[in-house]
């Protein structure tokens, strides 16, 4: 017997449970967060690489910042692609 609507909703819903009693994230929610953690590793290491990379091959201003965004994105979504697969094997 329920008290209110919102009890009974969360008595039908299965939960898993811990061994402490805190539920666990779904297998979606950690490839999600593997993918997060990836792409900020992978930005702060596409701003230090490209920064150097741009640096060297003289680009200044615009230039510079367009090159370094580029190398931040594209090493971001290399290294947060990694990252959520082995997560996903994981799960």
């Amino acid at each position: 017997m329920c008290w209110s609507a919102q009890a009974c909703a969360l008595a039908q819903m299965p939960v898993t449970v811990g061994p402490y009693g805190q539920s666990q994230p779904s297998c979606f929610d950690r490839v999600k967060m593997g993918f997060m953690m990836g792409f900020a590793v992978g930005m702060a290491a596409g701003a230090l690489f490209g920064t150097f990379s741009c640096l060297r091959i003289g680009m200044r201003g615009r230039e510079l910042m367009g090159g370094v965004g580029k190398t931040m994105m594209q090493s971001g979504g290399t290294f947060g692609t990694f990252m959520a697969i082995g997560m996903g094997i994981r799960c």
